[in-house]
């Protein structure tokens, strides 16, 4: 698949999934699905760390560009149990900000490290954003749909992340982590 193709795929996908998912019949709590699939794409904080995942997946390369964003899913969801389930986590929302501003300033500097450092800061952030998801969950949402509904958006938005971090001789994913690393300090500030 050329670079062109897979980046328009994942540029259509992701704004295509949420139409999709809405239009399609039969899904039981079509209200637990769409909001889930939305959660992430309302907030610029989920919306920011969550392609910063897979932008830094990409500029790391090899294994990192899909074990990264995997591990992101796995431990969020995680993360989302707890947030359902009233697990209290003290400082979910500072965790997110400093996630946004930690991944914006890696993706600055260009930082390569280790792909089990990199797991670690992805999957303590991704536990963080996951209890959030969880504890935000819409009183009418069915938790299976939901969860389903931002794990697939969270993805989608890692891939948008991937795609684009693809385009290496722009420096895309610096001038990126730059924009991220500046809205975390805005949103740290906030």
């Amino acid at each position: 698949m050329t670079s062109t193709l897979m980046r328009s795929a994942v540029l259509a996908v992701l704004f295509g999934a949420p139409a999709v998912a809405y239009a399609h019949p039969g899904h039981g709590d079509i209200g637990g699905l769409f909001s889930g699939l939305i959660h992430p794409l309302a907030g610029l904080d989920h919306l920011l760390a969550m392609l910063a995942v897979g932008l830094w997946g990409a500029q790391l390369g090899g294994r990192a560009r899909w074990v990264l964003p995997s591990l992101f899913v796995v431990f969020m969801l995680a993360g989302a149990g707890a947030g359902v389930a009233g697990i209290a986590v003290p400082g979910v929302e500072e965790v997110i900000v400093a996630s946004v501003l930690a991944l914006g300033l890696l993706l600055l500097w260009a930082r390569r490290v280790a792909l089990a450092p990199g797991a670690v800061i992805v999957s303590a952030f991704a536990l963080m954003h996951g209890v959030a998801h969880g504890a935000e969950m819409p009183v009418d949402a069915g938790m299976a749909y939901y969860m389903l509904g931002f794990a697939l958006s969270t993805a989608l938005l890692h891939l948008a992340g991937i795609g684009v971090g693809s385009w290496r001789a722009s420096g895309i994913a610096r001038l990126a982590g730059a924009g991220i690393a500046l809205a975390g300090l805005g949103l740290a500030l906030s």
